[in-house]
């Protein structure tokens, strides 16, 4: 309840804009810096290899790159949103931590195939990370599900 009487449930929303916690806007801080630095990083690895490189290394090198960038897009996000409703970051966080775990370990798989070396730990390693991505993929749903469910309770929505 508030301490304001006829405060309304878009008013008590609206007064949520800019309050982003210090660690979410750590964690978004984060996200940007630790994305740019690894996509510079592997723009750099990649721009100075002494002579050309296999395809499949080329599209190695471009996924991560690209993850990487990912991560300081959604790291930008989250510092320029300010105050993320709904838990709406850490949804957009898990399913790019699936994507990302998911594509990893395919590629380290196939990379382990290929060699004929290390299958079973590529795939437990990666299964490890699946796993834990979905499980806090579904927790954060869980969570802006509820939160969406109470606001729909004090707006008198549906």
């Amino acid at each position: 309840m508030s301490d304001e009487p006829g405060l309304s449930a878009e008013d008590m929303i609206g007064r949520l804009d800019g309050a982003l916690s210090p660690w979410r806007r750590a964690g978004g801080v984060v996200a940007l810096i630790a994305g740019a630095a690894g996509a510079i990083f592997v723009a750099l690895l990649w721009a100075t290899e002494p002579g050309p490189l296999p395809g499949h290394t080329q599209v190695a090198f471009a996924l991560l790159a690209g993850f990487c960038l990912a991560w300081a897009g959604y790291g930008g996000w989250v510092i320029r949103r300010r105050a993320p409703l709904f838990a709406l970051d850490r949804v957009i966080a898990g399913w790019l931590a699936v994507a990302v775990s998911t594509v990893t370990t395919v590629l380290i798989v196939v990379v382990a195939v290929g060699r004929d070396a290390g299958v079973i730990p590529a795939v437990v390693g990666g299964a490890t990370f699946i796993v834990v991505s979905a499980v806090v993929t579904v927790r954060a749903h869980v969570v802006r599900a509820a939160l969406l469910r109470r606001r729909r309770e004090l707006t008198g929505e549906g």
